[in-house]
Formats: C-alpha cells, sequence, structure tokens
C-alpha cells in the first residue's frame, strides 16, 4: 500500500512550484525510509548496475559516483518508488491526474569531493517532454552550501528554452542542437538562486526545465548522499533520440504517445 504524505501540500507550495519551479520540502519522508535507502546505498556501491558513472575524483581523493535505474533491480529501491509517498507529492506539486516513474537514481559526493554538478536543465538529457515532468531531490545526510546542496534559478522553468546538456563526465557526449546554458555565475547578482539546507528525510521538488547545478563537496568528514526520483505527468511524452540519455530498456512504445509501460510504470492515480 502507498503511503501518504505526512500533510497535506498546501496552495502555496503548488503556486511556488509552477511560479518558481523549485520548492523545499521539510521533513516528508521519516527516518524509516532514510535509513532504508542508506542501506541500499551502501548495496549499490558495493555492486553497482549497469548505467553507473564513476565521475573525475575530487582534489583531495573524494568520489562523485552515480547509479541510474536502480529501482529495476534493487528491490529497497523498488519499495521506495512503489510505497513511498514521492509519487503522490509529485502528482499533487504539478496538479497531474496521474504519475509515472520515469527513473530514479543516486548521487553521491564523498567527503572532499571537489568535483561541480554543472549548471543544467533536466529534460533536455532525457526521451521524454511535456511541462508535468520534475525531480524529488531526497537528503539522506544533513546538506548544506558547503557539502554540495543543489542551486536552483528559480522561474528558469518559464525561459521558453531549452539547453545542451552539459555531460557531467565532461566529455561532451550530448549533441543536441540546443544553445549552452548561459553563464550563470556570471550573472549570480541579476538572478534568484535559492539553496536549502537539509536533515535527512527533507527534500526539494522541482521542475524539469529549470536550470540548477551544484558545488562540490568541501568538508573533510561528510558524505553527501540523495536519492532521487524523477516523476512524469499526464502531459509527458516519449521523444526517442539516440543522442539522450541511454534508458535501461527500450520501452516499446511509440514516438509521441504517452510513457505508460513496463520500463515507466504508473505508480499514483488521483482518487
Amino acid at each position: 500500500m502507498m503511503e501518504r504524505p505526512f500533510r497535506e501540500i498546501t496552495q502555496e507550495e503548488i503556486a511556488a512550484f509552477h511560479t518558481d519551479g523549485i520548492v523545499f520540502l521539510k521533513g516528508f519522508f521519516n527516518m524509516d525510509w532514510v535509513e532504508k535507502l542508506r542501506e541500499q546505498a551502501e548495496i549499490d556501491l558495493a555492486s553497482p548496475g549497469r548505467l553507473h558513472q564513476e565521475l573525475t575524483q575530487g582534489e583531495n581523493g573524494g568520489r562523485f559516483f552515480f547509479d541510474t535505474f536502480l529501482w529495476t533491480f534493487n528491490e529497497g529501491f523498488k519499495e521506495f518508488v512503489m510505497s513511498s509517498p514521492a509519487a503522490e507529492i509529485a502528482g499533487q506539486m504539478m496538479k497531474a491526474d496521474k504519475i509515472n516513474v520515469f527513473f530514479d537514481q543516486l548521487l553521491i559526493k564523498e567527503p572532499g569531493t571537489s568535483e561541480r554538478t554543472p549548471w543544467h536543465q533536466d529534460l533536455p538529457y532525457w526521451p521524454v517532454d511535456g511541462e508535468q515532468v520534475c525531480t524529488l531531490w531526497l537528503a539522506l545526510d544533513p546538506v548544506d552550501a558547503e557539502t554540495g546542496a543543489v542551486e536552483y534559478v528559480k522561474g528558469s522553468h518559464l525561459w521558453g528554452q531549452g539547453y545542451k546538456p552539459p555531460a557531467f563526465a565532461g566529455d561532451d557526449k550530448y549533441k543536441l542542437p540546443l544553445p549552452p546554458v548561459p553563464d550563470i555565475e556570471a550573472q549570480r547578482d541579476d538572478l534568484d538562486i535559492a539553496q536549502f539546507e537539509f536533515e535527512p528525510g527533507d527534500c526539494t521538488i522541482h521542475h524539469g526545465k529549470l536550470v540548477h547545478g551544484a558545488p562540490g563537496n568541501a568538508r573533510a568528514d561528510l558524505r553527501r548522499r540523495a536519492y532521487v526520483t524523477r516523476w512524469a505527468g499526464d502531459d509527458a511524452i516519449y521523444t526517442p533520440d539516440p543522442e539522450k540519455q541511454e534508458m535501461m530498456w527500450d520501452p516499446e512504445i511509440e514516438a509521441g504517445g504517452p510513457l505508460d509501460s513496463d520500463l515507466w510504470p504508473i505508480i499514483w492515480q488521483r482518487s
């Protein structure tokens, strides 16, 4: 049975999501979920899936690791996708009538990892299009600016422009004919940039077109583990493209069709 959020998403939070593209939610996941996800994270680090990546090592011997589509081969992550409040939170925030899981991801910056997460939008990486696509970023550790809390350019999902996805590994493997992400660092004084401090169980939910990035983990004694789930609503359609991020397997649906499939099942529906 799917667990309900511990409180209702407010109309103010929904409005903020649509206006700002980002909402911070305090304590929406209890420590039972956090501990289960921490345990599964260690299992995956020891034996990761075929889509995992090890990114540039930090100057002090850090490690930036991520793995993708964990729910398809790990029962602990599958339990979260199917039974946690995450799908309903996404549905309520996006005003959707149904929610498909798109994929999940484990993002870990070990202590001393200097590698930044570059400024980017999520949607251009993926073979999906629509306004009802979002990411839920769940902290498994205390996270602040020093350990690599994500920064979000509020309102950038409304700029009406998709940007070329920067490759996290720096290999320029994405060849989509899009302009580069603007120089956010040079425009900081002119932009409204949000960054939050997390305790384990806190999360953000952000729009798929929102520009965001993250610093490295400058702490020598604290990890930055996050479990990220990507969700799609009613208007999301499949847009296959060999230049986009690899999926776990071919969903065997037609271009332009809804995502409903074994790869992207419906997890939540509005009653």
